[in-house]
């Protein structure tokens, strides 16, 4: 049992690296970062508000990934998260290539929780 929820510590440790990396970084180089948004979302929300909203979301997922509080719902919105990633940037693949290991990394950690609640 101690090795599942060192499993699960991380899982919820590299999530939340990569969503505080991805944070950080959309705050700092924002042109880097806007992008991946699609534009008719660009064309909807102002760009600024968008990755800001964005970014503040990916923090405070990130801290309630490290919190352990109701893991099963923050590694569902993880998985949507990077699914949406995904999905509006099929195109770049050759970048978001890594993001198919995240999203198993949210699954993983989604099944985890699962199992734990039956135990």
């Amino acid at each position: 049992m101690k090795y599942l929820k060192f499993s699960s510590f991380l899982l919820r440790l590299g999530l939340a690296f990569t969503f505080t990396y991805a944070a950080v970084g959309s705050f700092l180089e924002p042109n880097s970062w806007i992008g991946f948004f699609p534009i008719w979302l660009r064309n909807m929300v102002p760009e600024n508000i968008l990755l800001s909203g964005f970014s503040v979301y990916e923090l405070v997922l990130s801290a309630w990934l490290l919190s352990g509080y109701k893991i099963l719902v923050a590694s569902a919105l993880s998985a949507l998260t990077i699914l949406g990633v995904i999905i509006f940037n099929l195109g770049a693949m050759d970048i978001i290539f890594r993001d198919v290991a995240v999203l198993f990394a949210a699954l993983s950690l989604l099944f985890l929780s699962l199992d734990s609640k039956q135990s």
